[in-house]
């Protein structure tokens, strides 16, 4: 073989179509010293038996757009590089067969339409003109994407990679990795079979492989091989032109292929593969086709098109493919290691995804940071659960089975629950408590009434949910009265050391130089001015800080805060959200209750909004800190979680005079976009700024410190911005909920990013940022005319530039 390069500035490991994409990419970006290598021969793992279907829509705007990516790059790779692709731009069908299937088809296409993506609605007899094949009998209506389309996956790739070759990049097959070069933490080489080569950077594209290498280098990788099976019949003059279909209520997938037929789906009872490992030398390799097995499918597909009780079957294929446990891919530098990127885990949608994820990693490898936000399949969205293989493959078979069931919204996982408790979870289970769960941590979402004959079990639907009444008594407590939420599961840090404040104020939009004592709601930025965190810090020493940030954010934050504190600077983070339990007290009564049990002065003036400080309760030790994400008069209270039973008892006993109420993260969600109060994830992120947002109160441009992305946040307050976020609402019969489409005087101008019922006001809210690439300043979104596409159908919205709840009305600072 020929002789391998001694150094490299990247090396990706895996030939399949995501590697060989990243190193296109690379090469194309000016590393034309990257090197791949393949243990095998390229596409050997799983891609050689992709199905190939390429669609595009995704409920996330930057994902769409990545796949979108990927379709602009099939259409020009051919001529490109001169090898043809199997690339065929024949649109994409998906079917309805009930009424709300229907509704969330209308919805997906009013999602499509929020991004840019040409959806339309047709009529079952429109559908069966471009799919002549099939029987149209139970179908409502149908969706199309004329930009859809499929391609061959070894073709594909084969031509990835020669223009990979064409850019200078170098790849090398029957190369297998054994080992990386770790070295004071830091990545020094690749060691293969055949030599040792030195890098800095390591890109594992591995397929179902890359679970098991990540581990041996403390990286955590979640994702299982599952046998996923397809038909290919012989041909039977099927038109060349057909669009792909997905018939999701019989829960399969149709291409056309010489002729005949593509047809798979997704079982809802799958089978995992390679539970005790992956076999020695399993490539170029197809598992039995298990005929059994796929006779449920079959059944389904034979109702939609009936000639297939007479096509040939020329083979049933079946792959083992790697999955996840929330149906998402996997992309970004690990946590664990630095300069270790993984690209994995794409869910049988690797060949939709390969363009646009290659280029994704090839950017975030070259610059540090991706080219948009890619939350959603960002692998620090993982946590300790999913160090667990067979947690992870329990949660991945259900994720699976749901591929093609209704995306209900609000819908939470069943499996691997409970995994993480807090310390009240069966006193709260006993008083009504319906569970959701995030990262592994069991959350009251809502209460039910026990002694009413309510039910704790969410009945999902588009419309209102089961839970909606008692959401509104939870939220009319809060105003009135006081409620309890067990938030528990936040993520929390501490940050100590000498340079722990010089460390933070570089880190932190906001200024954290306060007495101790104090408590800053702030951001942290990356370098183009984009919120990568939101969360709030507490001074609780001259070096040390008190970090809280969000459930599902524990992962991603520790990472942000630890790579970015400056090098030589001595402080020390720690993860230590396991230690304590968060009680959230909120409410005009909350203070007569918090009072009735500590010794603490808890009034206005001996307990200022924003600081914290330390009472007793009930011999408990407990950190007081004034804050509120409701817009109520409120305290979260951080205590040892050995304490949680005896604090809760006490508030609740105390709290009964006073109308203290249980509640969940339904009504916090509610009450928050009363106040308008962003969420990390929906409304703000890496792709919004400060002052996009209406945050730049909380950046420190107007003191003489420099920060990270301070030099962006100035920029754009000197320039102006593109988009703003608004307030929307509408009458309190639609259903909102994030993703509609925003129009301004007629014209399309953004989506909705959250969405939702203010229980006070009695209407409909969502958040959204109005667009406008010639700017846009708080005048230009109130001087227009605004309405919501909802499930397709445009509807009057009022936009807003304050919160619906005005401060005057609550206790907030009383």
């Amino acid at each position: 073989m020929t002789e391998l390069p001694t150094t490299a500035k990247a090396v990706i490991i895996g030939g399949g179509i995501i590697g060989c994409s990243t190193a296109y990419h690379l090469a194309k970006l000016g590393w034309t010293d990257t090197v791949l290598l393949e243990r095998k021969k390229l596409t050997s793992g799983t891609t050689f038996h992709a199905a190939g279907l390429v669609g595009q829509l995704r409920s996330n705007a930057n994902i769409t757009q990545l796949l979108g990516y990927s379709v602009d790059l099939y259409n020009s790779i051919e001529e490109e590089t001169g090898l043809g692709t199997g690339w065929k731009m024949n649109g994409g069908l998906r079917l309805a067969c009930n009424e709300e299937r229907w509704t969330e088809v209308k919805r997906q296409a009013t999602t499509a339409h929020s991004f840019g993506l040409d959806m339309q609605l047709l009529t079952p007899q429109e559908a069966q003109d471009l799919w002549p094949l099939m029987d149209i009998s139970d179908v409502i209506g149908a969706a199309y994407l004329p930009t859809d389309g499929q391609a061959n996956p070894s073709d594909i790739t084969q031509a990835l990679a020669k223009g990979a070759r064409m850019a200078g990049a170098r790849i090398y097959e029957d190369t297998k990795v054994t080992d990386l070069e770790i070295e004071n933490g830091k990545i020094r080489a690749v060691i293969t079979e055949h030599g040792r080569i030195e890098c800095e950077k390591v890109i594992c594209c591995a397929g179902q492989w890359t679970r098991d290498f990540a581990a041996k280098f403390g990286v955590n990788v979640p994702l299982v091989p599952m046998e996923h099976q397809y038909m290919v019949t012989e041909a039977f003059d099927v038109p060349t032109n057909l669009p792909t279909l997905r018939d999701p209520d019989r829960l399969t997938y149709y291409k056309e292929e010489v002729g005949g037929l593509v047809m798979g789906g997704y079982e809802p009872n799958p089978i995992p593969w390679a539970t005790k490992g992956i076999p020695k030398g399993f490539h170029y390799t197809l598992l039995d086709g298990n005929f059994d097995h796929f006779e449920q499918l079959m059944e389904l597909a034979l109702g939609r098109v009936p000639a297939l009780e007479t096509a040939g079957v020329k083979t049933l294929t079946n792959g083992p493919e790697s999955f996840t446990p929330d149906g998402n891919f996997i992309i970004g530098e690990a946590p664990e290691l630095a300069n270790f990127f993984v690209g994995a885990g794409f869910n049988a949608f690797g060949i939709a995804s390969g363009g646009g994820a290659g280029m994704a990693l090839a950017e975030w490898v070259k610059n540090g940071e991706p080219p948009f936000d890619l939350w959603s399949a960002d692998i620090r969205r993982f946590g300790r659960p999913h160090f667990d293989t067979d947690w992870v493959r329990t949660r991945t078979v259900e994720a699976y089975g749901k591929h093609y069931t209704m995306a209900w919204p609000h819908e939470e996982h069943a499996s691997g629950r409970p995994c993480r408790k807090s310390p009240l979870y069966d006193r709260l289970a006993e008083q009504g408590a319906c569970f959701g769960e995030k990262l592994g941590w069991e959350r009251p979402n809502w209460f039910a009434d026990l002694a009413a004959g309510e039910v704790a079990k969410d009945a999902y639907s588009f419309g209102r949910q089961n839970w909606f009444a008692a959401v509104g008594r939870e939220h009319k407590a809060a105003r009135e009265a006081a409620v309890l939420f067990d938030q528990t599961s936040f993520a929390k840090f501490t940050l100590k050391g000498p340079d722990a404040l010089a460390a933070l104020n570089w880190i932190c939009a906001n200024d954290v130089d306060k007495p101790v004592g104090a408590l800053v709601y702030t951001q942290m930025l990356n370098d183009k001015g984009g919120i990568e965190c939101d969360l709030t810090v507490g001074r609780v020493a001259h070096d040390e800080f008190y970090i809280v940030t969000g459930t599902g954010f524990a992962t991603h934050d520790f990472d942000w805060i630890k790579r970015n504190i400056p090098a030589g600077m001595n402080c020390q983070l720690f993860d230590i959200t396991s230690s304590n339990a968060v009680l959230s007290l909120m409410g005009p009564k909350a203070r007569d209750i918090l009072a009735a049990v500590t010794r603490d002065d808890v009034s206005n003036a001996g307990f200022k909004f924003g600081t914290l400080r330390t009472i007793g309760i009930a011999g408990c030790p407990v950190q007081a800190l004034r804050v509120t994400y409701v817009g109520e008069l409120g305290w979260e209270l951080h205590l040892p979680v050995e304490y949680a039973q005896t604090v809760y008892s006490a508030l609740m006993e105390a709290g009964a005079l006073h109308g203290l109420i249980n509640a969940g993260y339904r009504a916090i969600e509610s009450l928050r976009l009363e106040k308008g109060y962003r969420a990390w994830g929906a409304d703000i992120g890496p792709d919004h700024t400060p002052l996009e947002a209406g945050l730049g109160w909380a950046v420190k441009l107007r003191k003489d410190l420099d920060f990270k992305g301070r030099a962006a946040s100035a920029a754009q307050k000197a320039n102006g911005v593109k988009k703003m976020l608004a307030c929307f609402t509408v009458a309190p019969d639609i259903v909102l909920l994030g993703r509609e489409t925003i129009y301004r005087n007629g014209e399309r101008v953004g989506w909705l990013s959250s969405g939702g019922f203010g229980h006070t006001i009695g209407q409909s809210i969502g958040l959204g940022y109005v667009r406008n690439p010639n700017g846009v300043t708080e005048e230009y979104v109130l001087d227009g005319d605004y309405e919501l596409e909802v499930a397709t159908k445009r509807v009057k919205a009022t936009v807003h530039m304050r919160p619906l709840y005005d401060p005057n009305m609550s206790n907030v600072k009383s």
